[in-house]
């Protein structure tokens, strides 16, 4: 099987997931308990929005066609109250932000570009045109217009939306159920002390976390040896789920047995070597109707091609519609080089715009990914960037 370069990886990943994917089941929650959930449906306004002309500043409540000019004042309207009369030729009504514009008015003059007089007179020296510092009635949403498509993935904006527009319930779609087994005989658990060959499982642990910011329910498996009745063992309980994520095993050492166990299961295989670093030994299939993914087993390639690759799947498992990844440009603190024919996607800081690579010992070393808030991306064709050039960075 060749090995595929990143962006046709990412192309097929996302493209078996749109043939073969099935739309999830959905379930009603209570908009509390929506964050982060799929919606399921459009979400329409029960109204328009705003549900009058509204006043986006305090000052004077005009009309356009008086000003520059002094004006009467003939009274005062505030958020939720409505003014009783009308504004005519020479006439102004005190207006708060948030307040119905008053009937005859067309404009609002911002108080600080009053003065007010003796008596009850304002004066400004502005002009004004018709709809100035006003909120149209239905500028946010009309009586019945979706104002949230089905696929949103709900964050504290769109909860906000929701409640104003009177959803007191949210359709969702089912969070997908994602099955993770760490392989190697060298792993123990964390709450156990290991030998000086042995390491605790952390794969299984950031797998899980990730799982859960991607919107899905993880569930940890036991550790599969390195024995092919071991492993076929465990993945067979594993392909009960949506997907499926193993780390380690996907080499071509003499006990990395995952791919013979998957084919023994039945796996239809996409691809099975990705060039990127880190992450090369990369495993992407189908068996009976779930996906899996086989993760190289370095904590950092695993952690890596989980956001690259994985992520997108179960986004769409989730039922988003779309899964780009977040990716934005920035600027080098210093130079960088790399033996091209790879895209490398290593730890790095980024702050105001600017982007330092961080050291690091390789795949194995997460303690300098702690230091790290995102990772750059140095294109495969592309050996050397100088000082100030950018280049792509994938949020952490």
């Amino acid at each position: 099987m060749p090995t595929l370069s990143f962006a046709d990886a990412r192309a097929v990943v996302l493209e078996k997931l749109r043939i073969h994917a099935t739309v999830p089941a959905t379930e009603a929650v209570p908009l509390a308990s929506g964050t982060g959930r799929v919606l399921a449906a459009d979400a329409v306004a029960d109204r328009d929005y705003p549900p009058f002309d509204r006043s986006v500043r305090d000052g004077f409540a005009v009309r356009a066609a008086d000003l520059p000019g002094t004006l009467r004042i003939i009274g005062e309207v505030r958020a939720g109250e409505v003014y009783r009369g009308s504004v005519g030729p020479g006439e102004a009504v005190e207006i708060m932000t948030g307040a119905p514009l008053p009937p005859g008015a067309d404009a609002v003059v911002m108080v600080e570009h009053c003065l007010r007089g003796e008596g009850e007179t304002v004066t400004t020296d502005r002009a004004l045109v018709a709809g100035t510092h006003i909120a149209a009635r239905g500028c946010e949403a009309r009586e019945g217009q979706a104002v949230l498509k089905s696929g949103t993935r709900l964050d504290y904006a769109h909860i906000s939306w929701l409640a104003a527009t009177g959803h007191t319930t949210v359709p969702v779609f089912r969070l997908p159920r994602v099955t993770i087994i760490a392989t190697g005989d060298e792993i123990v658990g964390v709450a156990e002390t290991p030998a000086a060959h042995q390491i605790r499982n952390s794969n299984a642990w950031s797998l899980a976390a990730q799982v859960t910011r991607a919107g899905g329910v993880p569930v940890i498996l036991p550790v599969a040896r390195d024995t092919l009745s071991a492993t076929r063992e465990l993945i067979e309980e594993g392909l009960q789920a949506d997907c499926l994520l193993l780390s380690g095993g996907v080499s071509a050492g003499k006990y990395d047995v995952v791919e013979k166990a998957l084919a023994a299961a039945g796996a239809e295989f996409f691809f099975d070597r990705v060039a990127v670093q880190p992450g090369q030994p990369l495993v992407f299939g189908r068996a009976r109707g779930t996906f899996f993914f086989g993760l190289p087993g370095n904590p950092v390639s695993t952690m890596v091609t989980f956001e690259v690759f994985a992520r997108s799947a179960l986004e769409l498992l989730g039922g988003r519609t779309q899964a780009p990844l977040p990716v934005f440009l920035a600027r080098l603190t210093r130079p960088f080089r790399h033996k091209p024919g790879l895209t490398r996607i290593l730890p790095a800081l980024v702050r105001d715009g600017m982007i330092t690579p961080v050291d690091w010992q390789g795949s194995g070393d997460v303690a300098s990914l702690c230091d790290a808030n995102a990772f750059l991306i140095a294109d495969s064709e592309r050996a050397e960037y100088l000082e100030g050039d950018t280049i792509s960075v994938l949020s952490r």
